[in-house]
């Protein structure tokens, strides 16, 4: 008896000293590692015309600039209008710059580095916007396409995605061609004119003008990730986000067939039962999540900013990533970071209420995290149906994730330096991109992409983005001409 008890004994002083043991690496891990944010000393703001900038801005969202994937030429008038306003409301900068007009409504500015050999770079923004969703333009506060300046806000659709960069970028280079600035490197300001449906007459057909001009750029900085406050749990300031890595693009149709018939005689497998089913099972069983990748690499740079609880967990994902993986999949925002995702989007069948269709079809959009592919996720979407009966097309336009940018260039700690010192309250780290942008179709001229806008959102605007109510406020606005002027400084200044 007291030998067992002696043993009990002994078992419980192993696991005490296991534990303390297992404690002090974890605390160790957490002090050890320390914070990533680059000394920046802030820059005084840049006088900025806010009201007669937001009036500019407001001018480009009244132009129903939507682009159509079936029709190139859906809104032409509307595309030449915003050209025509983009040339009388920047006249230095149109001096300075070379424009070409590119698949017919796409723009290419070319604005000439003073040395041959510095490797150029490209700023790019989107000319169209999304529709508004039928039946909800009575729940705006102004019209939509109003570009209404009020209460500190200029309203309407494109106002934030994407005409809010794109003006943005135009101001700060119109400001710096007044004060004579002339670039080191050549800087290539593309605007492509249909993003939203995919990107590939316009800014596909710029990417590979300057590919057969024998053009490589140093970097690309797109659309992308923002500045958020609250996303990242346990960081007490504002975070930016600079998109290293973009998720990958896949919409499937699935599509189920069966005998057409009377209703009053239903067989026990029908077209809309058999696709539903599929569906289900789909739904059900996500994609596995994982934090690898940039989002283990977003997580440990933010990890030293946090609060000793998250710290630690941060710090210790060897041990602890299961606990982090449940916390990020509550929200929908940190779930997409860290799996592929499903989205069923589109169901069709039949036609009449007593007419059984002979033909159930779905559309189920996926955004794909790095390492997987189009092949891997057709794979997988076939195991999980488990019927022969379901066939499976990918649709044409479909795009695997791009390669990762690294976070040890140059050009990303240019970009890092100047967020920092345009806003000197924020935390900056690598992230994913969850959603598409023209950026991928430049993958033949640069190896390093950077998807960063500019812009302050609180969880309430992240719903108006392609929603109701889409705003910028004038304030951040400013901020925005400020930055992309800074930029152009730090990495083209002679």
């Amino acid at each position: 008896m007291r030998r067992a008890l002696r043993i009990l004994r002994n078992i419980a002083l192993l696991l005490i000293a296991a534990a303390i043991v297992l404690a002090a690496v974890l605390v160790a891990n957490t002090w050890r590692k320390s914070s990533q944010q680059i000394a920046v000393t802030p820059v005084a703001p840049v006088a900025v015309d806010e009201s007669a900038a937001a009036q500019r801005l407001g001018e480009a969202v009244k132009l129903q600039t939507i682009a159509s994937a079936s029709d190139a030429d859906q809104s032409a008038d509307a595309f030449r209008a915003l050209h025509d306003l983009i040339a009388t409301s920047f006249p230095a900068f149109h001096i300075a710059a070379k424009r070409e007009v590119v698949a017919n409504y796409s723009l290419l500015y070319t604005w000439e580095g003073s040395d041959p050999k510095a490797p150029p770079i490209a700023l790019l923004a989107h000319q169209d916007v999304v529709p508004i969703a039928p039946g909800t333009e009575g729940d705006w506060q102004v019209p939509p396409f109003s570009g209404e300046v009020k209460d500190g806000f200029i309203w309407g659709r494109g106002s934030w995605d994407d005409k809010g960069n794109l003006f943005s970028m135009l101001e700060a280079a119109e400001q710096l061609a007044k004060d004579g600035f002339k670039p080191r490197r050549t800087i290539y300001f593309a605007f492509g004119h249909d993003e939203e449906v995919s990107g590939k007459r316009g800014a596909a057909a710029i990417s590979k003008l300057l590919q057969s001009r024998g053009v490589r750029l140093d970097f690309v900085f797109d659309e992308g990730l923002l500045i958020t406050d609250g996303i990242l749990k346990g960081v007490d300031k504002p975070v930016a986000l600079i998109g290293v890595a973009e998720k990958g693009y896949v919409t499937l149709t699935l599509a189920a067939t069966a005998t057409p018939g009377h209703s009053s005689l239903p067989p026990r497998d029908t077209a809309i039962g058999t696709l539903s089913a599929a569906l289900a099972r789909l739904e059900s069983r996500p994609f596995t999540a994982s934090v690898s990748g940039v989002m283990r690499e977003t997580l440990e740079t933010a990890a030293p900013e946090m609060n000793f609880g998250s710290r630690l967990a941060l710090s210790n994902l060897w041990l602890l990533e299961p606990l982090v993986r449940a916390q990020l999949e509550k929200t929908p925002q940190t779930a997409a970071a860290i799996r592929t995702t499903t989205a069923l989007t589109i169901f069709n069948a039949g036609n009449k209420e007593n007419v059984l269709p002979g033909r159930a079809e779905a559309t189920v959009n996926f955004r794909l995290l790095p390492g997987e592919t189009e092949e891997s996720v057709i794979a997988r979407v076939k195991s999980v149906i488990a019927d022969d009966r379901i066939k499976v097309t990918p649709n044409p336009g479909n795009t695997n994730p791009p390669p990762r940018t690294s976070t040890s260039t140059p050009s990303y700690q240019a970009v890092n330096r100047t967020i920092r010192e345009i806003f000197p309250d924020v935390l900056v780290v690598p992230g994913l991109m969850v959603a598409a942008t023209d950026s991928r179709n430049y993958l033949d001229v640069t190896d390093n992409i950077f998807r960063f806008s500019p812009v302050r959102a609180t969880a309430d605007d992240l719903k108006r983005f392609h929603g109701t109510n889409e705003r910028l406020s004038v304030a951040n606005y400013a901020d925005m001409i400020r930055f992309y002027r800074r930029l152009v400084q730090n990495v083209a200044t002679p």
